[in-house]
């Protein structure tokens, strides 16, 4: 089964719930890998301290043009959707930062005049967190898009059956889609307050138009309002989870630790999650 813990916003206590998971489910036999594509700010790593880490270079291929073989036929610009290659009075430019590596310039090419190279974007980590396998990816700084290393990242993910915990960016642009696209299920963490109800209301629209299955978990609950537990209730949104806001939760979290190995009232209420999630696992 593979499950994407994604957020409207940062700072909900999506990677806490994400980490947690992971270790009550490896806690219960089941064979899990933690991917962290969180890529322009990893932290599960903080928590879950991999060892026997491997590091590899990422890279995505861009176009190099031969001037010599180009006409300017502009077929090249014409199926680039980003604009990372356009032609002007005949010359053909390249924009490497926006290119998402897609080969369809190339392939297009009446005069075979387009090859490709490769650009390094970032890196990707595969490690191992006792019996949690673990795998991230780093984003280069600078880079514009963080959507061809998170599909790189994934790619890391095992076709065996195990459950894969995806830790996705915040927000609901393409990194976000493109984190949670092929999971089998996606759980939005959000916050009782005014900014986490306008932000998980975007997420939400973002899995329906997606068409995936979700669930919400509310972190710090007990402060804010109630407009959280109103809005999923008239959506018909299970709430999987509601992790309270305790100065014990703030004490583990401040020192890296995994709350469900030292809270033994959270270990209680994720191993409730973890089977209910179970429960969701679509039949192959």
């Amino acid at each position: 089964m593979k499950i994407a813990v994604a957020s409207g916003k940062g700072g909900t206590g999506k990677t806490t719930v994400a980490v947690n998971l992971a270790h009550i489910f490896a806690e219960n036999g089941s064979r899990v890998e933690y991917c962290d594509c969180d890529v322009e700010a990893p932290n599960g790593h903080v928590f879950l301290k991999p060892s026997q880490v491997q590091k590899e270079n990422v890279y995505v291929p861009i176009p190099e043009v031969d001037a010599d073989k180009c006409d300017g036929c502009k077929l090249c610009a014409d199926i680039c959707e980003f604009s990372a290659i356009i032609v002007i009075k005949g010359n053909v430019v390249t924009y490497p930062e926006l290119c998402h590596g897609c080969g369809g310039c190339t392939l297009v090419c009446p005069q075979k005049a387009i090859t490709e190279v490769n650009r390094p974007i970032g890196e990707m980590e595969t490690g191992q967190s006792g019996p949690i396998r673990f795998i991230s990816g780093k984003l280069t700084i600078g880079e514009a898009t963080a959507v061809p290393l998170i599909r790189q990242v994934k790619q890391k993910l095992s076709t065996d059956t195990v459950i894969s915990i995806v830790d996705a960016p915040p927000g609901t642009s393409c990194p976000v889609i493109e984190a949670v696209r092929g999971m089998d299920y996606v759980v939005l963490v959000t916050e009782p307050t005014p900014f986490g109800l306008n932000d998980l209301i975007l997420a939400v629209e973002t899995m329906q138009a997606l068409q995936l299955p979700f669930g919400v978990i509310i972190n710090r609950d007990g402060v804010g309002d109630d407009a959280v537990e109103t809005y999923c209730r008239e959506q018909g949104i299970e709430i999987l989870l509601r992790i309270p806001f305790s100065r014990q939760v703030a004490e583990a979290y401040s020192r890296g630790g995994v709350l469900v190995e030292q809270l033994p009232d959270l270990h209680d209420l994720f191993g409730k999650l973890a089977a209910r999630l179970l429960e969701l696992e679509p039949v192959a």
